[in-house]
């Protein structure tokens, strides 16, 4: 009898999720159809798009398991009615983009880019033609969304010795930090960081009008969603100055299509990579593959994107 054959979906290095697997399991980090055809379970990367289209080429399909919690490519409802669960890792990442998010707010708050350009260029007389450069110590962060990620930036960011201010309506923070009207966190931000999952509701939450309530010169951090962010209006609001700087580590598209404000001099970007660290994408796939583990064993496992799924759904099409 066969061993049960696990894919790849995206760029996965069998070093990571090997081990996890076990003897017992096949692994095949680039599937052919014929490999689609008979996998049971995925790792499946943020940039792949299971449709679908794509489940109707699997058919044997029990389990897809995210390197991450977004699962804006995955077709959550017809993994669901066939039967597949949808795991995520959700805490893997969580001390990696949170120290993303606060190498991005130094990076913006104290010009470092601009900075390190006129040194470079032999204009050390003009160091002083911005201004004084910002300081994290006494200003205040707003975090929009406090699960795990978020408690962790307000963790670090209390130890730069600034206020912690923090909304979020379905996972209240403590007392100390709840803001519970959004403007009004908005307002009295320096710092503004989001933390939400992606909704059709919240799509461009952050647009003109959200960016019009800003403090002056607040500098704005999307390592969350790309789509919560409008792009036009966070370049209208660097120019204008509403904004000061804007640290994006997502984008609506990835790879994203080249926008004005990636030229701005006062945008910081990175290429979605702030939750893949070398500690963090190791616990990442690790975790992954035990979610695999844990659905092809029969077993709940610690995470689904789909909670309506049920292990007697999986094993019924593993039959």
């Amino acid at each position: 009898m066969s061993r049960p054959l696990v894919i790849g979906l995206g760029k996965v290095d069998p070093e990571l999720v090997t081990g996890v697997l076990g003897d017992g399991i096949d692994f095949a980090a680039e599937p052919t159809e014929a490999d689609l055809a008979v996998a049971v379970g995925a790792i499946v990367r943020a940039d792949a798009l299971v449709d679908a289209a794509f489940l109707d080429r699997t058919p044997r399909m029990r389990v897809l398991a995210r390197t991450g919690v977004g699962t804006d490519l995955v077709d959550l409802d017809a993994a669901t009615a066939r039967g597949i669960a949808a795991v995520v890792t959700p805490g893997s990442g969580t001390r990696a983009v949170a120290e993303g998010v606060l190498a991005h707010t130094l990076a913006l708050v104290k010009r470092v880019a601009p900075l390190t350009a006129l040194v470079s260029a032999g204009r050390w007389g003009e160091r002083d033609s911005g201004g004084p450069i910002g300081d994290l110590d006494g200003a205040t962060i707003g975090i929009i969304g406090y699960g795990r990620i978020g408690r962790r930036v307000g963790e670090l960011a209390a130890a730069f010795g600034m206020r912690v201010l923090a909304y979020d309506p379905y996972a209240p923070p403590p007392a100390e930090l709840a803001c519970d009207d959004l403007d009004a966190l908005v307002a009295a931000s320096d710092v503004l960081t989001l933390h939400v999952p992606l909704t059709p509701e919240n799509h461009h939450l952050v647009d003109a009008a959200f960016l019009a309530r800003t403090k002056p010169g607040a500098v704005l951090i999307n390592c969350g969603r790309g789509g919560l962010l409008d792009l036009d209006a966070a370049l209208a609001a660097l120019e204008s100055g509403q904004l000061s700087g804007v640290g994006l580590d997502v984008f609506e598209s990835e790879p994203p299509v080249h926008h004005p404000v990636f030229d701005h001099p006062s945008v910081s970007l990175t290429p979605h990579l702030m939750g893949l660290t070398r500690k963090a994408t190791a616990a990442t796939f690790a975790d992954a593959a035990h979610g695999v583990v844990d659905v092809l064993a029969g077993r709940r496992p610690a995470a689904v994107a789909n909670p309506e799924w049920d292990a007697d759904s999986t094993a019924h099409r593993a039959s």
